[in-house]
């Protein structure tokens, strides 16, 4: 297996690799949202800077998605992901474009006529969240091995290929960020927002802790190799 991406074990540690980047700059947004008034500046850096490292991921997992339906052997015998995350993966990904795209254009538009796109983020963001706790939950225990593995450099070549794609889309999103922030000072502006724990935030608190519960029974293992139907 040759490059970062093109053998199956180095396509799952790309992937593994723009998860825990997408994690961390997830874990930090949601921290900036009981408070926007706050943190307003640093809610959009993040946000802006989550794009680099999505669009890695979308690619690594596209290429799977790719590989395995075209019939490429090493990729139908590895299998697909577990059904359940198949059919969640598209709503994911619409969702979370959705996000992001609504972000950068509230920064555009000014906050006394943000419509349509303020409901529409906060509404991707009630059902963002709960999609992507689905997934993290199912995927979060295997990034450890995964990425031992690659610091080992097992079974697959290609690390500091994927070190790099990794780093580069780091360095894209930030820069892309330090760009945007300054159209968040509109936002910053004093009784713009004065909501302490904003509606959605909490909506989609709620959603994602009855989600979570009612997807608890599922065991995430993935599916049985078998040659897809093409």
């Amino acid at each position: 297996m040759q490059g970062p991406v093109r053998g199956v074990a180095g396509n799952e540690r790309l992937t593994a690799l723009a998860s825990v980047v997408l994690l961390s700059l997830i874990l930090v947004e949601l921290a900036t949202m009981p408070d926007l008034s706050a943190g307003v500046r640093l809610h959009v850096f993040v946000g802006v800077a989550f794009i680099g490292p999505l669009t890695l991921k979308l690619a690594s997992t596209g290429y799977r998605f790719l590989r395995y339906y075209g019939g490429a052997d090493a990729f139908v015998r590895k299998g697909p992901p577990h059904l359940a995350l198949r059919l969640l993966a598209p709503a994911l990904v619409l969702m979370t474009v959705l996000l992001v795209a609504t972000g950068l254009a509230l920064l555009v538009v000014s906050p006394a006529d943000p419509a349509p796109f303020e409901g529409l983020h906060n509404l991707s963001f009630v059902l963002w969240l709960p999609l992507v706790a689905v997934h993290a939950t199912a995927y979060l225990a295997r990034l450890p091995r995964l990425l031992a593995d690659d610091w080992r450099g097992d079974h697959a070549t290609g690390r500091w290929s994927r070190l790099d794609l990794t780093f580069g889309a780091i360095l894209f999103g930030a820069i892309a960020a330090v760009v945007a922030v300054p159209a968040a000072d509109p936002w910053s502006a004093p009784g713009v927002l004065t909501q302490v724990i904003p509606g959605p935030v909490v909506a989609s608190a709620l959603l994602t802790v009855l989600v979570l519960i009612a997807v608890r029974p599922l065991r995430w293992r993935e599916a049985a190799p078998h040659h897809p139907d093409l």
